[in-house]
């Protein structure tokens, strides 16, 4: 590798001043405008990337300290290297070309709400998308009456016209996109008078979707294809449905698992009983079991949230709360303190529990302390 200092002819204590005159004089005598032998061409690349790097601090130091001053490209023209310095000297590089008149198009996004039913076992939906589609009356050319785009007279189809500015250099040729026909090379003398000569127009079309089971709000089903059309009749971009899962009155889902509470009599919940409860599957019977405390929990298996694309399905916690009547009747209450009297119960009676008891035990299994 050419040491960077000699080849800008400077010594390696040179200012920064000094490191542009340097490049400066060697650039007005091998610049490709200039000069256009391939080997000369070949030079004053190597001398634009010396002062690519000596001119940049941060460069400088890395190559001073035995790097090669190009950090992430390997030693080569990485990207804002040559071509950057070619535009801030000399206004632009070489020939561009016309800009194609085809694009592709934007990709749409449009959010479907579900309910939880149809999140769990899938469902199908019909909508409506309002977005740019081909135009019927031109099939996308832009042109009136079947027409096609003429060449541009003025850059010859070339989409760039050539202008001479002066430089620190002398005169320097430089290209500009065609400001007549927009850089395309080509103009559309009749634009269609359906799309204006963009090739499409917008429209409303219905969509089928096919929603998964086991979706849920965020998760996004993509229909190649089915986006908006580019100009030009160029290739549609890609349509996102997004779901929005809305609020069951009972069931609260968390992951795959569901989540309902119930409500038992405390004369249910001492003897047992067995009790119906609405699943997304219908009616489920559950059993509570003779002692069943307030807070407690049965797991009824497989009566979850179907798992995206899988068949297996997560459970369902049915939460059991204990209801405690607020007013009695006094011949119940009479009842009730007998049979306090019979289990030799009195009446403010507490039992302290320790840290491993109760609800210190459940406060510590749910945070982990």
């Amino acid at each position: 590798m050419s040491d960077h200092y000699q080849t800008l002819g400077v010594p390696r204590d040179a200012s920064a001043d000094e490191i542009k005159k340097a490049y400066r004089k060697i650039a007005r005598e091998l610049h490709p405008d200039v000069n256009p032998d391939p080997e000369v061409q070949e030079k004053f690349k190597e001398v634009t990337a010396s002062y690519e790097v000596l001119s940049d601090p941060q460069k400088r130091q890395q190559y001073d300290m035995g790097g090669n001053g190009f950090s992430g490209f390997g030693g080569g023209f990485g990207p804002g290297g040559f071509s950057d310095i070619m535009d801030a000297f000399f206004g632009g590089g070489g020939t561009r070309g016309p800009r194609p008149r085809m694009r592709q198009g934007q990709d749409a996004l449009i959010r479907v709400e579900v309910d939880l039913h149809e999140a769990c076992f899938g469902t199908e939906r019909d909508i409506s998308v309002e977005s740019a589609v081909v135009c019927t009356k031109c099939q996308g050319s832009g042109c009136q009456d079947g027409a096609s785009p003429e060449m541009c007279q003025i850059c010859k189809g070339r989409g760039e016209t050539q202008h001479i500015q002066k430089s620190f250099i002398g005169q320097v040729m430089t290209s500009r996109p065609c400001s007549t026909c927009g850089g395309y090379g080509s103009v559309i003398k009749n634009p269609c008078r359906e799309c204006s000569g963009d090739g499409r127009v917008r429209a409303r079309q219905n969509i089928n979707v096919k929603i998964p089971a086991g979706v849920e709000s965020g998760n996004r089903i993509q229909m190649a294809g089915r986006g908006e059309v580019g100009a030009g009749g160029g290739p549609a971009g890609d349509l996102y449905v997004e779901i929005v899962q809305a609020e069951h009155p009972t069931l609260l889902r968390d992951g795959n698992t569901l989540h309902i509470a119930i409500e038992v009599s405390f004369v249910s919940a001492t003897l047992g009983s067995s009790v119906k409860i609405e699943t997304l599957d219908g009616p489920e019977e559950i059993q509570i079991k003779p002692g069943t405390q307030g807070g407690s929990t049965i797991t009824v298996k497989g009566k979850g949230m179907t798992r995206l694309h899988s068949n297996h399905r997560g459970d369902l916690i049915v939460h059991v709360e204990v209801t405690t009547p607020h007013k009695l009747k006094k011949d119940e209450e009479e009842l009730l303190r007998k049979f306090a009297e019979m289990r030799g119960e009195k009446p403010g009676e507490v039992q302290i529990k320790g840290h491993e008891q109760g609800f210190f035990a459940k406060f510590r299994e749910a945070f982990g302390r």
